[in-house]
């Protein structure tokens, strides 16, 4: 009797088991039963691909010998998901495959969410147990240096095909490993897919290119989810082919669209506590690369100093990211980061160095029904009364109501405000109609 047919005897014993677990059984068996059949000696000594098709075969021999258990279409399936346990991720192999997919959400081995185009959905996708997940865990973070356990039960890691992830785990997790993997897809959407998808409109789009090109500094602020990342992406295609850009990010998300782009990623302590290499250090040392622009996947920390001081000093056309509700609260959330670099230095200091530093801040939302949009597009103008930063609103969206659906309506409207940048644009040789910038609404 072979291991499977064990397990489908042993079933007997109890309650009757429902199909789906009597095929989770199935396939736990049959991997235990790979894993024991081969000769890890010889197979070190094949490439991957031939290493799969071996598994493969033997995979689909131990299936034949069950085939009084399983129909066609099962065994097909059984082989497949054995395969992803031993080469992939397991149970999420289905999930990665789904292009659709933006968001997996993994509270415990019994519990995974997906968010689809904005929406979130519970899925019938289980692991076995929280060991089985932790397993999974450990060998994407293991591919990328980083390791998760219970003197380490919280890592940031990035998967082959860029998405991120995060995993909390036992005894923090109190109910499970908690997972979350945010999706890029295997191509970063482009400006004209964001245009496409109405998340802004063509003049906003003309606006932030010819700020791109013209070296002047944005951040982009927002909730989590919103879109910063995708946005930075798409507006990485502005920036010059001749250019050097430096990328620093905890884990590296960023694809730009640039030949010489260097990029840096963050690195946590070791066992021993040692080792650890913050994004301030990246930052500092990126200064001593020659970059032409710096772009920092989001200041959190005491990084923000360094930020501030390279756009202040050469490395102008530099962007990054920041949580922030809204634009005046991105320049306070700065402030803050600011000053937890660990220098005393008086509040009209910091004001006055983010006013020289950044001229432009573009807020984004993730509004009602999922929708991502570009809600405020302001212009930093300098220092008022000797310590207020002054500030306009060149570009907003005005949300109406929600749809029968639940997703959220407006519209797009140019305030009529000129930007004061305007003189440095035509100094760089990009010129923008007048009409850019009158008051109107805005056709999406």
């Amino acid at each position: 009797m072979s291991r499977l047919q064990r397990s489908n005897a042993s079933d007997m014993n109890g309650l009757a088991p429902s199909p789906e677990e009597r095929f989770l059984s199935y396939k736990k068996a049959m991997h235990e039963q790979l894993i024991a059949s081969m000769d890890l000696a010889a197979l070190r000594t094949l490439s991957e691909e031939e290493l799969r098709l071996e598994c493969r075969r033997v995979a689909e021999e131990l299936a034949r010998l069950n085939s009084d258990l399983l129909s066609l279409g099962e065994r097909e399936r059984l082989v497949n998901e054995v395969l992803d346990e031993t080469f992939g991720l397991g149970p999420l192999e289905v999930l990665m495959r789904d292009s659709t997919i933006t968001d997996i959400l993994i509270n415990g081995p019994k519990t995974v969410y997906i968010e689809r185009e904005g929406r979130l959905e519970a899925t019938d996708v289980a692991f076995h147990d929280d060991r089985h997940l932790i397993q999974i865990v450990q060998r994407i973070v293991g591919k990328v240096g980083r390791r998760v356990d219970e003197t380490v039960p919280m890592v940031d890691a990035r998967l082959p095909d860029g998405s991120r992830i995060n995993a909390i785990i036992p005894p923090l997790a109190l109910d499970g490993p908690l997972v979350s993997i945010r999706r890029f897809g295997t191509s970063p959407l482009q400006m004209a897919d964001l245009l496409t998808r109405q998340a802004l409109v063509p003049d906003i789009v003309r606006f932030l290119a010819a700020c791109t090109k013209a070296r002047i500094n944005i951040i982009i602020s927002g909730g989590t989810g919103s879109g910063k990342t995708t946005l930075l992406n798409a507006l990485s295609a502005f920036i010059p082919s001749g250019e050097r850009v430096a990328t620093i990010e905890d884990a590296a998300e960023l694809r730009l669209q640039q030949p010489h782009v260097v990029r840096m990623e963050t690195r946590p302590a070791n066992i021993e506590g040692t080792g650890k290499v913050t994004t301030r250090d990246l930052v500092r040392n990126a200064l001593r690369m020659r970059p032409d622009r710096i772009i920092v996947g989001e200041c959190r920390g005491p990084e923000a100093l360094d930020m501030l001081q390279a756009m202040n000093t050469g490395h102008e056309g530099s962007l990054t990211t920041i949580h922030a509700n809204d634009t005046h609260d991105a320049l306070s959330r700065l402030e803050m980061m600011v000053g937890m670099a660990g220098f005393d230095l008086p509040l009209w200091i910091i004001r006055r160095q983010i006013a020289s530093a950044v001229q432009i801040v573009v807020q984004l939302a993730r509004l009602s029904g999922g929708a991502r949009k570009v809600i405020k597009v302001s212009e930093i103008t300098g220092m008022e009364g000797g310590d207020v930063i002054s500030m306009h609103d060149m570009y907003v969206y005005k949300q109406t109501g929600v749809d029968d659906s639940g997703n959220a309506q407006g519209h797009f409207r140019a305030t009529g405000i000129r930007p004061k940048c305007l003189e440095k644009l035509e100094t760089a040789g990009v010129c923008l109609p007048v009409e850019v910038f009158e008051e109107r609404t805005l056709n999406a």
